[in-house]
Parts: structure tokens; sequence; C-alpha cells
């Protein structure tokens, strides 16, 4: 009886000394080479001449090509109705506070004419309000209309601009400087990237959108006028301002909508200092084709089912990793490159086909996490298999 008690003892301290040895930890080993396949990247259609930018906000891109500090002509105004809607906020609907046009009034149109500044015809005794201003400013670019705008904000022109300075400074519109309302003066002056900025803050009021996505606008004496955006209404663009002046030539903000999987994304294209005909239709032509470039350029990443990602290991045996269900994900080139980890975990005990041991992350403005499986069975090898 000793004797086998004595047996037993000493098979239990052996095996518990063996214990950690019956089950070591799995390893992995991980490759992330042609992990993922891609789509045919198009170029980006920059300008010829002047400079341009773009802005995809949900997607977080934005890029610039030839930043310079240049003249925007009429683009200025919509610094104008942003300040006018921060110091009277504005909703779909209302018309907002009102003005009587003045003798003054009417002789600023004469003068703006005169130059051959876009502007419309008012009268006086004419009554316009906020909502009459914006529409006039941000369609048919009326010139007289920014000015009266600005008189009914502040009280002058002068005390306007200094609004309108003061918030390109907290705005962080580093290369931006106004020196009228209108845009007229070449001292009026910013760069693509700014006013890509600009375009998207002044886009997020729903009273805007519905103002610049009008392919014309009724005003009470001057009648019914058209955008001077081109391309309002066709190929999903929905403005939002160009203008031209001989210093600056020809600049157009763009607005257009497209599809992004079950989303509805906005780009903007910013082109300025285009050349040649009316000035307008190359601006036009310039940001339509970056536009529609930007939104071709995307890159469809394809993660294939049953894609091996790497092997999980115990001595000489192993199993291969990889997802079994395929999923796609887009990226633009002016997004920073998707960074691709994995994280696998660590087994003591036997792995089944199909049991879920890691994560698949990809990393840049999103995260997309894809779930890792076995695609296979594993066990641990035994004590006397480790021991031959």
């Amino acid at each position: 009886m000793g004797l086998i008690v004595g047996l037993v003892i000493a098979a239990a301290i052996i095996v518990g000394m063996q214990l950690p040895l019956l089950h070591p930890r799995s390893h992995a080993h991980v490759t992330l080479t042609s992990i993922a396949s891609t789509s045919p990247q198009a170029a980006l259609a920059w300008p010829s001449v002047g400079s341009a930018a773009l802005d995809i906000p949900a997607l977080g891109v934005r890029v610039a090509y030839r930043n310079s500090v240049v003249p925007i002509a009429s683009l200025t105004k919509m610094m104008t109705a942003y300040v006018a809607l921060q110091k009277l906020p504005l909703s779909l609907g209302e018309t907002g506070p009102c003005l009587v046009v003045s003798e003054e009034d009417v002789e600023t149109y004469g003068q703006l004419e005169d130059i051959d500044e876009s502007s419309v015809p008012v009268v006086v005794g004419e009554q316009l309000c906020e909502s009459d201003l914006l529409n006039g400013l941000l369609v048919h670019s009326a010139g007289n209309y920014a000015v009266m705008l600005a008189n009914m904000v502040a009280g002058s022109n002068e005390a306007f601009l200094v609004d309108m300075n003061d918030e390109a400074q907290a705005l962080g519109l580093t290369g931006t400087y106004y020196a009228d309302v209108t845009g007229y003066s070449p001292q009026s002056v910013s760069t693509a990237l700014d006013q890509a900025r600009l375009a998207t803050l002044l886009m997020k009021s729903p009273l805007v959108r519905a103002i610049v996505d009008q392919q014309s606008v009724t005003l009470p004496i001057a009648g019914t006028v058209s955008s001077y955006t081109p391309d309002v209404g066709v190929d999903n663009v929905i403005g939002v301002k160009s203008g031209r002046t001989a210093q600056a030539g020809g600049c157009d903000v763009m607005a257009m909508t497209f599809q992004d999987g079950s989303a509805t994304r906005v780009v903007y294209a910013v082109v300025l200092g285009q050349q040649g005909g009316d000035l307008l239709g190359p601006a036009g032509e310039a940001a339509l084709a970056l536009a529609n470039s930007a939104v071709a350029s995307r890159v469809d990443y394809t993660f294939q089912k049953n894609q091996v990602v790497g092997t999980l290991s115990w001595g000489t045996r192993h199993v291969a990793i990889g997802l079994t269900s395929s999923h796609e994900i887009s990226w633009w080139p002016a997004q920073r490159a998707p960074t691709i980890t994995v994280s696998i975990r660590t087994f003591t005990s036997p792995i089944h086909r199909g049991e879920r041991v890691g994560e698949l992350r990809v990393d840049g403005s999103s995260r997309h996490i894809f779930i890792l499986r076995a695609l296979g069975n594993l066990s641990p090898p035994t004590l006397l298999q480790r021991l031959r």
C-alpha cells in the first residue's frame, strides 16, 4: 500500500510539473501582403491655369493645388452672406427684417451699373427684406443688394467690413482679406482652400442651400433674374457662388452631391483665376471637371472572403486564419493612406473552424473592424507528441 501511495504521489508531482507544458500558448504569424484588391484610380482634374481646391467634409478630404492668395471677385459675397446670417439668423420660410430703398440706394445701383458690376434695379420706397437681399446676392450676385444688406446689418459698409475680416480671422482663413462687400475690388483676396472652407460652413444653413440651388429668382422690382453660377441644377450641382473680374479671372465655388454607398455626400470644388471666353464658362467647366474627377478618383478596397491573413500554430501544427465574408471600403487619394492592423488572440485549448480568433482593423478618417476566424481546426500537441 505504501508503495502504491508513493507511486501515486510521484506521478502527481510529475504531472503537476508538466501541466504548464500540456497546453502551451498558440503562436500567430500575420502577413498583410495582398490582403486587399483595389480598383483603378483616376487622376484629379486640376485646372491648367489658376488655383483650385477640393473639400469633401464628410470624408475628411481637403486638398489644394497652387493655393496662392489672389483676387476672388464676387466669391466675396459668400462672406457677406455668412456674416449677415451670423448677425441676423434666418430660417427657411422667414423673411427677416426689412428696409425701404432710399435715393442713396438707387444711386448705388447706378454707380455699379456704370462700372459693369452685377446689380439689379431698385426704386425709392421699395421694401426689401433680408430674404430678398440674400436671394439677389447669392443667385444673381447683385452687388447693390450686398451694399444694402451690409448697411442693414452693421449700419455702414465700413463697419460690416470689420466684421467680415474679424470673422475670416476667427475661422482661420489666414489667406483671406476683404476690402469691400462685393468683391469688385482686387484687394479682396483669398485662397482656393479658404474659399472651400467658407463654402462648407455657409452651406450648413438649409436656407442658403435652398437659395443657391435655384436657377433663377423673382425679386420685388427687378422681376425674375437668372443665376450666374454655372451648371446649377445639372449633374447634381447645387451652387454655390461664382464671380469674375479682369483681375480675378473666372472664379467658381461648386457644390455637387454624389452617392457613397447608401449615403449622399457633397463635394466642394473651387477654381480661381480661370481664363477665356466670358470667364464664368471656363470657371464652371473647370469646377465641374474637378468635382467629377474627385468622385471618380475613389479607390475601392475589397477584402476577399477566405483571404488568408496569417496562421496560428502550435509547434509544427498550423491553421490558416482569415475573413469568412467579403468586405468593401472606399478611399480617396486626398485622404491619408489607410493603416491595416491585425490583432490575434492567444489560445491554450483547441481551435475550431469558424471560431473567432481576432480582428482586422482599417484606420483612417474612419475605422472599420472585421472579424477574423479560423479557417480550419487545430489542437495543441500532446505531451507525448512533444516528447518524441
